[in-house]
């Protein structure tokens, strides 16, 4: 259970890897462009991918009524998610350190995998709402108004993962440093969870023996 536990304490450490390196990345390729545009999405705000990379896509918006990318201080989430993954981090170290002294079961483990992949999935939601709404809610005076064959605005919502065609911009959405980080963090506390669980069961059958042959 030992080394279940320090497994389960190094887990969560991987997640502080969000606090210093993007979450998400979106960029923008085009002819026009030698270096393509782009954004790297933090837990606690957008940034440039280059130097002035943002306010060059804040001026290609402009022309189509999308607008400007949110300060950190415009977003609540920008302000919560380092708390909550902060949260998150202490919550596991914890629960590793209760599960070393044998306060906690191997399941606690597991329990903190599915508030976190819980947690993960309302924040991909969140994330693609907003760049429906960044990209649908435009400007009806807009100096550039392009529609579908079907006569219907056209959308510029960014895709959420994976590659888009957008006028004459390739887009690709893919997660950055911080998510395959928080990804290898989570997968360790699975491990922890099995290696927990495989001890267990030892454990439950050497007793089961010993009881037999007294």
């Amino acid at each position: 259970m030992k080394k279940a536990s320090v497994i389960m304490i190094i887990g969560p450490l991987f997640l502080l890897g969000l606090f210093s390196f993007p979450l998400w990345n979106i960029v923008l390729g085009a002819p026009q462009y030698p270096e393509p545009l782009g954004m790297n999405i933090h837990i606690d705000g957008i940034r440039d991918m280059n130097e002035f990379d943002l306010q060059n896509i804040d001026g290609l918006n402009h022309y189509i009524g999308m607008r400007k990318l949110p300060k950190p201080e415009e977003m609540w989430e920008f302000s919560t998610f380092p708390l909550v993954i902060g949260g998150m981090i202490t919550l596991g170290i914890l629960i590793g350190l209760l599960g070393f002294f044998g306060k906690v079961s191997y399941k606690w483990f597991i329990g903190w995998f599915i508030i976190m992949s819980i947690l993960g999935v309302l924040g991909m939601y969140d994330f693609n709402a907003w760049m429906v709404d960044y990209g649908t809610n435009l400007d009806p005076n807009a100096i550039m108004k392009l529609m579908n064959p079907d006569g219907t605005p056209m959308s510029y919502k960014p895709p959420l993962f994976g590659h888009a065609k957008m006028l004459n911009f390739d887009v690709t959405s893919l997660p950055s440093i911080g998510a395959w980080m928080m990804f290898v963090g989570m997968m360790l506390t699975v491990i922890a969870f099995f290696i927990g669980w495989k001890n267990g069961k030892s454990t439950r059958v050497k007793e089961t023996t010993k009881f037999a042959t007294s």
